[in-house]
């Protein structure tokens, strides 16, 4: 079983910053891959970034690149997603996803556990 706790939501002005944590346990082993995906009222949930647990690389959402980065430090099992120069068209919560064996990174179905999701809100 793998449990994933988010963190670091919160109410930020626009072109402010925040970080979100993701802290994994359980059988962290086995993980492939962990995202970052973000679900607004009324929209479908849409991805936003993805890192491999070894030296693999990053992918992110056209709408977020060049503004935020996700990161891990394997040592703490801790994932982060430092989001810079945020939006109010950021706003939306938060979810950490772990999987293995994924082919389509930026497909929530592709992943096997989430978290409870973090709430960022961007005010204009």
């Amino acid at each position: 079983q793998v449990q994933l706790v988010e963190s670091g939501g919160g109410l930020v002005q626009a072109g402010g910053s925040l970080r979100l944590s993701c802290a994994a346990s359980g059988r962290t082993a086995s993980w492939y891959r962990m995202g970052w995906f973000r679900q607004a009222p009324g929209k479908e949930r849409e991805f936003v970034a993805t890192i491999s647990w070894s030296d693999g690389p990053t992918y992110y959402a056209d709408s977020v690149k060049g503004r935020f980065t996700i990161s891990r430090d394997n040592a703490k099992n801790t994932v982060y997603l430092q989001m810079n120069s945020l939006k109010p068209e950021d706003t939306a919560e938060y979810y950490c996803a772990a999987g293995r064996s994924i082919v389509r990174v930026n497909h929530p179905d592709e992943y096997d556990y989430w978290g409870q999701g973090t709430q960022v809100t961007v005010s204009s």
